[in-house]
C-alpha cells in the first residue's frame, strides 16, 4: 500500500512542480491569487485621509477588481465585503455589521493587509 501511494503522488508532486516552474511570475501571482482567494483570508482595508486611519474595514475574504460587463475590462476601482470596524480597534464589536464597499484607485489611499491576530 504505502509504495503504491508513492508511486503515484511523487510522479504528481514532481509533474505540478515542473509546471509550476515553467510558468512566468505573473501566471504564479495568478494562480496564487486564486488559491488564496478559493481559501479566503482574514483581510484588513484601512483608509487614510493623510497619515491618519479614517475608515477601516475587517474580516474581508478578498478583494477585487470591478470588470466590464461588455467589454471585460478591469475598471479604476475595488470593492468587497467587510467588517466596518467603527471604533477603530481591529476588533468586530457589537453593533458593527458586514458591509459592501468600493475604493477607487485614483484618490484613496489606502492599504489592505492579512490581520496579523
Amino acid at each position: 500500500m504505502k509504495n503504491t501511494f508513492a508511486v503515484f503522488v511523487v510522479p504528481v508532486v514532481a509533474a505540478a512542480s515542473l509546471l509550476l516552474a515553467s510558468c512566468t511570475q505573473e501566471q504564479q501571482n495568478s494562480i496564487s491569487r486564486s488559491v488564496q482567494n478559493w481559501t479566503g483570508t482574514n483581510g484588513v482595508l484601512e483608509i487614510y485621509a493623510g497619515e491618519k486611519v479614517v475608515r477601516r474595514f475587517v474580516q474581508i475574504d478578498k478583494l477585487s477588481t470591478a470588470m466590464g460587463t461588455d467589454d471585460n475590462r478591469p475598471r479604476p476601482y475595488r470593492f468587497g465585503y467587510g467588517v466596518m470596524d467603527e471604533n477603530l480597534n481591529m476588533v468586530v464589536d457589537q453593533g458593527e455589521k458586514k458591509v459592501y464597499f468600493e475604493i477607487s484607485d485614483y484618490g484613496t489611499n489606502y492599504v489592505f493587509f492579512e490581520n496579523p491576530r
